[in-house]
């Protein structure tokens, strides 16, 4: 399957707004398929539960290094971050039909403070393994926040949500919903304002996010034991400790 490019306009978009829809297949069928199955393997191992065993999967299963290496995925993210790629994490969310409990709004980059010396050039790519809907609680996002720096939080009670804690004072008239057929994906800035409502729905909601980031930010290896990442793409710029660099 040939890798898809982005368009000019979809770069500028990306960089205004804070995320992009990519309403194409990112995979071929077939590849897409063998995703979806090594989720399901992982999903049963931990009793078809959400926790965090299914953090950074490809810690422990390589074979996803597949599809978080992959031209397909590179190609989309080199014209919004640069040709010097870190593979910072992945992760597979599921949100279980019925009890699936809300993401609270939060920016990923403020979980990862101190971890990465800068944050302006990382991007999620959010794969749909499932059809992911405002029914059964797609994401959604606030435009524009990513330039706004990181935002005040609150506690939260985790009888209701996934994490404990959610950024104060979210208006979310203006938030887009990112509604995905399986197979297609979306991307988005780290420091973007972003969330989902539960999973009210019959259908579980279950999507892979693929997260990569410029090497001229340092990753700090003090901050960060335990933890790997993989040069992707381009050199090191940084001088960060990769797997494979």
């Amino acid at each position: 399957m040939a890798s898809s490019k982005l368009t000019q306009a979809e770069v500028d978009f990306y960089h205004e707004n804070g995320y992009l829809l990519h309403n194409k297949q990112l995979f071929s069928p077939e590849k897409l398929s063998e995703l979806k199955e090594i989720f399901e393997e992982q999903w049963r191992k931990v009793g078809k539960k959400l926790n965090s065993e299914l953090d950074t999967p490809h810690f422990r299963d390589e074979r996803l290094l597949t599809f978080l290496l992959a031209d397909e995925v590179l190609d989309l993210v080199e014209p919004l971050i640069g040709p010097h790629i870190g593979l910072w994490s992945s992760h597979f969310i599921c949100k279980e039909p019925l009890v699936g409990k809300a993401t609270p709004w939060h920016e990923d980059s403020a979980y990862w403070n101190g971890r990465l010396t800068r944050f302006d050039k990382i991007v999620t790519i959010w794969l749909a393994i499932d059809h992911s809907w405002k029914e059964n609680g797609c994401m959604r996002v606030i435009p524009g926040t990513h330039r706004n720096g990181f935002s005040e939080y609150e506690r939260v009670d985790t009888a209701d949500h996934i994490f404990e804690s959610q950024i104060k004072r979210v208006d979310d008239a203006e938030a887009v919903y990112f509604e995905l057929q399986p197979g297609e994906c979306s991307l988005h800035d780290s420091r973007i304002i972003h969330g989902a409502a539960p999973n009210k729905s019959e259908y579980r909601r279950c999507g892979y996010t693929m997260r990569y980031f410029a090497t001229d930010a340092l990753v700090t290896a003090e901050r960060n034991k335990n933890h790997k990442v993989w040069l992707a793409r381009g050199r090191d710029l940084a001088g960060s400790a990769f797997v494979n660099a």
